[in-house]
This record gives C-alpha cells, sequence and structure tokens, in this order.
C-alpha cells in the first residue's frame, strides 16, 4: 500500500448504505478503509437543496450542527477521484478541518468537501439544517436523484451564487 493515504470526511451520498457509497467501494476508483463515525467539530449548515436533492456542508463555520458523517483512509487515486465526483475545486472545496471519531476525544485532521459559493437562501428557514444524511429517512420528495436520472446536469444555478 503507498505511503501517501489521507483521511476524507465524507457526510452524505458517499456514506455506507447511501447512493454514492459505490465511487468509495469500488476498487477501480483507489484504495480505501473505513475508519469510523465521526462527527465535525464545528458547526456546519447541512441542507438537502437543488432540484435533485444533493445534501451540500456549507462553507458556512459556527452555523447550523456538528455533522455526522464517516471518515475513510484513502489512496492518491481514490481521492482524486472523489474530486472529480465534488467537482473540486469548482463546485465544491476540499479542505482540511478537524472531525472527533465516535468513542474518542482526540482530534483528527480529514479532508472535506464543502460548499462555498451558494445561494443565501439555502441558510433560509424552509432548510432544515441536519446534523445526519441518510437518504433512506427522507420523504420522498427530498430523496437524491441519482446521476443517471437527472434530465439536466447543468443545476449549479440551483444552488451556487455567482
Amino acid at each position: 500500500m503507498a505511503d501517501n493515504l489521507a483521511k476524507v470526511f465524507v457526510y452524505g451520498t458517499l456514506k455506507r448504505g447511501q447512493p454514492n457509497h459505490h465511487w468509495l467501494s469500488d476498487t477501480a476508483n483507489g484504495y480505501q478503509k473505513f475508519l469510523g463515525i465521526a462527527q465535525t467539530s464545528k458547526s456546519f449548515p447541512l441542507v438537502v437543496a437543488s432540484r435533485y436533492n444533493i445534501p451540500y456542508l456549507l462553507d458556512k463555520e459556527g452555523s447550523g450542527n456538528r455533522v455526522e458523517g464517516e471518515v475513510y483512509e484513502v489512496d492518491e487515486q481514490m481521492l482524486s477521484r472523489l474530486d472529480v465526483l465534488e467537482d473540486h475545486p469548482k463546485y465544491y472545496t476540499r479542505r482540511v478541518e478537524e472531525v472527533q471519531l465516535e468513542n474518542d476525544s482526540t482530534a483528527l485532521k480529514v479532508w472535506i468537501y464543502l460548499f462555498p459559493k451558494f445561494k443565501p437562501e439555502l441558510l433560509g428557514i424552509e432548510k432544515p439544517m441536519l446534523t445526519s444524511y441518510n437518504n433512506n429517512n427522507l420523504p420522498e420528495n427530498l430523496k437524491y436523484v441519482i446521476r443517471s436520472e437527472r434530465i439536466e446536469q447543468n443545476y449549479f444555478g440551483d444552488v451556487m451564487s455567482t
């Protein structure tokens, strides 16, 4: 195994049992190892938005909640594949943040994908701020639409400020 391993925190559709977990579990994308459940050290707004019900972790530190997710150890190949999925750095921005693994009080530095250029209305009261994302528990009108079922691929205008 390569020495250049990184830790990445996933909070939405990449988690186990969620619609995009296959990106992490596909060995053709690279190496990954599940390290555990974790929670962000800082609060961030986690909302479901766009016509395709995508979970977004908005880059607005101090708003929202400490968010629960999963930490994986990944190789450079997997990290670059995740960058493709998240359209980093045009759409999401990947940066280092701290999380705490479940049952462990020590801080762990991980890569996390945040959404920086969001429309202000994503912070509105009609968008509940989640502490944890689970597509299986959402009402039908908020369920994630997988890429192959999307009519229009350009949905950035739904959520992104100019």
